[in-house]
């Protein structure tokens, strides 16, 4: 790959190192520069530019980092488009991260071209969670190079996988001592039924037991004939030797302790035994606390179906000090997301259109490879990664509606279509749920735009980084479908009449981000018998 300043003349087809501004000239870093673009310039009177040029034997970026990110994404996670140069990976179900941290760290010494960011292993994560990024730092990288990364990920085995949660029997007991406080054995049943309800399990009692060592051992063998998966001990007083009374009490009912005592706080006096094929915990006195904790490290990774032995508990150490991370959050804190999250990006089809320039017939149910035409350009947004997906209908309403009837979608129908696109828009976003992050606003006669562009546009998606609008282009030309950011929703329940959003585009350039197509498919629109035939004749 080439790299360095380049004479306006000879710099078409390159990507532009740095973001460009001059008076209404703006191009932002990472444009391929079209012939269109050359002339912008030229006029400009910007005689060179700062940028890139991939050879013969490079790859891009993007591509770059989509082969690593399908190969990085292991059971339960997700590799999304790549967007300059980088790839994140998002989980699929709640559960834990797993991965082979020296296999990272492998690939990530393979070249300093190749960075890849994880959470750390064994971290709590929701659904649309990220949980890894692969980035690409130069603009592109030889095949050579890349061949290599993938194959020290390959053999060093990368994976990073999540492992889900399953629903466990879990039981809870607590011993008690003459003259014991109730609210504070209440406080510990609220607290960890409570725990083992965010990770998709249930407690199936709660008992209290006089603290000796014979009611220990009668509680373990009970809990194993009710079939429990994890029985909790919490103790009168603390577990501070494996002689002492739970652990006994866990020796005397044919059981094992794996291990006492954890090199975490708040956790340290943790202890980790085995029943036939019932996991045990002795629970440290932290389990009255809702915070994050040594109790979490190992409950979590039973819940998890993960093994748990001895040399994993003396493993936590390193990052086991948690007394000074006071909102690491617990399974149930609305805080959960500590971790940045996927955008929810809303799909919104407008199919309300009376199709005035193609005369009689509708064209959104014209037939096109024996499907009508607004069914196709409705699967490809199914098909993409916005969630949920709203259709609005007007003209023929039922006979639009009827050729939706496959996809996974909601249907709300405008009855004011006549008026213009503003209305449509209108009822599309009053439909769509509060939390979304921002809408791809999709037409109903572009049945040729492939579901790819609209996961490009979501991977290019990034208010904080003014990439509130992002609109797909083609050699410098804007098309269809657009992404706006939820903020915009207020400013479009204001417009009227035809105009649908196009005067956002003018009120904030600043906020747009052109994504580079590599077809003109977002230009097409159908709006003509002739424009029919010849998509019919091409499909």
């Amino acid at each position: 790959m080439k790299f360095g300043k380049i004479a306006v003349n000879d710099a078409e087809g390159s990507l532009l190192a740095h973001s460009l501004q001059n008076g209404r000239l703006s191009f932002r870093k990472g444009r391929s520069l079209s012939r269109a673009d050359i002339e912008v310039l030229k006029a400009a009177g910007i005689e060179t530019v700062v940028a890139a040029r991939l050879e013969a034997g490079d790859i891009s970026e993007d591509e770059a980092a989509n082969r690593i990110g399908r190969l990085l994404a292991g059971t339960n996670v997700t590799a999304n488009a790549a967007f300059t140069g980088r790839v994140n990976l998002t989980a699929a179900v709640t559960g834990l991260i797993i991965y082979d941290r020296f296999a990272i760290e492998q690939v990530n010494l393979t070249d300093e071209a190749v960075t890849i960011a994880t959470a750390p292993p064994f971290d709590f994560v929701v659904p649309n969670q990220i949980i890894a990024t692969i980035k690409i730092i130069p603009y592109g990288l030889s095949e050579t190079m890349l061949a290599d990364c993938l194959l020290i990920a390959e053999q060093a085995k990368a994976k990073i996988s999540i492992a889900s949660f399953t629903e466990k029997k879990v039981g809870l007991a607590q011993t008690t001592l003459p003259g014991g406080k109730e609210s504070i054995l209440k406080k510990t049943s609220d607290v960890m039924i409570s725990r083992v309800n965010g990770l998709s399990s249930c407690v199936l009692f709660d008992e209290r037991i006089p603290h000796t060592q014979h009611d220990v051992a009668k509680m373990v063998r009970a809990a194993s004939t009710r079939c429990v998966d994890i029985l909790l001990i919490a103790g009168a007083s603390a577990i501070t030797d494996r002689r002492d009374v739970i652990p006994a009490g866990i020796v005397d009912a044919g059981g094992t302790v794996i291990h006492c005592g954890m090199p975490v706080d708040p956790g340290n006096l943790l202890l980790l035994g085995k029943f036939d094929d019932m996991d045990i915990i002795g629970l440290p006195g932290c389990a009255r606390s809702p915070k994050f904790n040594g109790i979490d490290l190992v409950l979590r990774r039973l819940a998890a179906d993960l093994p748990v032995t001895s040399g994993d508990i003396m493993a936590m150490g390193v990052g086991g000090l948690l007394k000074e991370i006071p909102n690491r959050p617990s399974p149930r804190s609305s805080d959960i997301n500590t971790l940045p999250s996927r955008p929810r990006i809303a799909g919104l089809v407008l199919a309300a259109g009376q199709s005035r320039r193609m005369g009689s017939i509708n064209k959104l149910l014209a037939d096109i490879d024996g499907q009508p035409m607004v069914s196709h350009s409705t699967r490809i947004v199914t098909e993409s990664e916005a969630s949920p997906v709203v259709a609005v209908t007007g003209h023929q309403a039922d006979n639009v509606a009827k050729a939706l009837e496959p996809y996974d979608l909601t249907i709300v129908h405008n009855p004011h279509y006549a008026e213009g696109i503003s209305g449509s828009l209108q009822r599309g976003l009053a439909a769509l749920p509060k939390d979304v992050d921002g809408v791809i606003i999709c037409l109903g006669d572009m049945p040729k735009v492939a579901s790819t562009v609209i996961n490009k546009l979501i991977a290019a998606f990034n208010p904080v980084e003014q990439r509130a609008i992002c609109i797909p282009t083609w050699h410098g030309k804007r098309g269809n479908p657009v992404l706006l950011a939820s903020r915009f929703f207020d400013e479009i329940h204001e417009i009227s009449g035809d105009v649908g959003a196009r005067g956002l585009l003018g009120a904030y350039p600043e906020l747009i981000y052109e994504v580079e197509i590599e077809s003109d498919a977002i230009l097409t629109d159908i709006d003509t018998p002739q424009a029919l035939e010849n998509i019919r004749s091409c499909w």
